[in-house]
């Protein structure tokens, strides 16, 4: 008897047309019907030992689901098309599977057993149609706290990691409010991505559920500029500084000041805003413009689909590290992420739109020319990339390699500095375990850790929660022996 994973090809969530989808905002792809995810589930079912839900590190790489998801317990239950309780055991590790089955890059998949010598189980697929499903079936409903434990807890920022603690240090009985700078709650889930890869109705279906449970949500007030920190450990017995990764790193070129070089993010916020019925502001408007992107990640990617459905008249994207192989390098072995080269959601629909493939690979940028204090193009260098036998990498400028390209927008998509910088204006300094300088006061997330993977501030903001939950517990007990 053959094995279905040898039966059975890897499928995925279906998508919209191209032509179609780039005339909206709305999401591109939708989950996958019974059938068919069934069959992706039981591929899963001859898997000798899974390393899918290990959740660990080595070196900078993820190795699994951080947030240690019960993959192999949810696809045998879908498999056996027990619908609710693969549901039920979705919910015990993920806060917010409607999220991580839209986003996350899946270091699940890069893990997979069966990824070692086949296409691995579509594990991001089966738990946005897990969770989809339980939202139309009605099964997502708000839990109820019974009993309060009449302890309080502040929480910065509305992210991934915010959301997480204030869901379980809710749970657990605590009084919790959520404080966010932007007018909407949801951080980086609103206004950082995109709405063709996460619905903002999503994102407000799950804030409408925190809040029916018991979180309050205070939007449109910035820690540190209306409220002090200091203020707010006066007033509620913990606080959580769950802020992210703030600062966008600039290109730190000549002329990268020029009007029209954006930081990406910025770029993705105002986009965003549109949607909710505001004006864009025009230097944030890609329509007509020949669009430099500069980054080759996600947010990258997300700036080139956006651009394109501004109406952009030409895109590039400038990338530092080489063109990806078509398979697994020797130097990436399983379990870790293959990093192999893919054609997203926002490059199949550049190439339909402009007939050819925006990434560039091997540039470096070195200066912005501008006109009257406008950008109005980028200088570039082609690099080579050696890498010498101890791993470590070298990059040289090819000689006579020197080209223009122009630009009326400039998209800076290359990361986040550290938080440390962001944290000391607030008076706090992150330690190991969560804890900060000051008593009471705890740090999770990208704030803690740095740029990093939406189901790592999960995993942070659960476990940032436990902590509070025995400081508090550490505190009534000292109350009551001083008693």
């Amino acid at each position: 008897m053959r094995h279905k994973f040898i039966d059975i090809p890897r499928e995925t969530l279906p998508e919209r047309t191209v032509l179609e989808r780039i005339r909206d905002y709305d999401e591109y792809a939708s989950r996958m019907d019974d059938e068919p995810i069934v069959k992706q589930a039981e591929r899963c079912m001859d898997c000798g030992t899974p390393f899918c839900h290990v959740g660990d590190m080595i070196g900078q790489e993820t190795i699994g689901c951080p947030i240690h998801n019960l993959i192999p317990e949810w696809n045998k239950l879908v498999s056996d098309q027990d619908w609710y309780r693969a549901y039920e055991r979705l919910m015990e590790t993920n806060n917010f599977p409607e999220f991580t089955g839209r986003v996350c890059p899946a270091p699940c998949e890069g893990s997979c057993t069966l990824g070692i010598s086949e296409d691995p189980v579509a594990i991001k697929s089966i738990e946005r149609t897990i969770i989809d499903r339980a939202f139309e079936e009605g099964w997502v409903q708000p839990r109820l706290v019974q009993m309060r434990t009449g302890r309080s807890v502040a929480i910065i920022g509305s992210g991934p990691a915010g959301l997480a603690a204030a869901d379980q240090l809710n749970q657990i009985g605590h009084h919790v409010t959520v404080y966010e700078k932007a007018d909407e709650a949801g951080g980086l889930l609103f206004y950082g991505i995109p709405n063709m890869k996460l619905d903002k109705d999503v994102v407000r279906r799950r804030i409408h559920l925190l809040a029916a449970e018991g979180i309050r949500f205070k939007t449109g007030v910035n820690v540190g500029v209306d409220v002090t920190v200091e203020s707010l450990r006066h007033k509620f017995d913990a606080v959580i500084l769950a802020t992210g990764a703030q600062k966008q790193r600039t290109l730190g070129i000549e002329g990268d000041d020029a009007t029209g070089v954006e930081p990406a993010m910025d770029y993705l916020t105002e986009s965003t805003r549109v949607l909710g019925g505001k004006m864009i502001d025009a230097q944030y408007d890609a329509a007509g413009k020949d669009v430099i992107v500069i980054g080759g990640g996600d947010t990258g990617a997300d700036c080139v689909a956006t651009a394109i459905r501004q109406g952009a008249k030409s895109i590039t994207q400038f990338g530092k590290h080489p063109e990806k192989g078509m398979f697994r390098a020797p130097e990436r072995p399983w379990p870790l992420q293959p990093d192999t080269l893919s054609v997203d959601y926002a490059y199949a629909e550049a190439i339909e739109r402009y007939e050819h493939d925006p990434r560039t690979y091997l540039i470096r940028s070195n200066r912005v020319i501008s006109q009257d204090g406008r950008v109005a193009g980028i200088e570039t260098e082609r690099m080579e990339k050696i890498v010498k036998p101890d791993g470590q990498a070298t990059f040289f400028v090819v000689e006579d390699s020197v080209k223009t390209y122009p630009a009326d927008l400039v998209l800076v998509a290359i990361g986040f500095e550290r938080p440390e910088s962001e944290l000391r204006k607030l008076g706090v300094e992150a330690k190991q375990d969560y804890v900060s300088n000051v008593d009471g006061v705890f740090v999770a997330g990208d704030a803690r850790r740095g740029q990093s993977l939406i189901v790592w501030a999960i995993r942070e903001g659960r476990e940032v929660a436990e902590t509070v939950d025995a400081y508090l517990e550490a505190c009534q007990s000292r109350l009551k022996t001083s008693s």
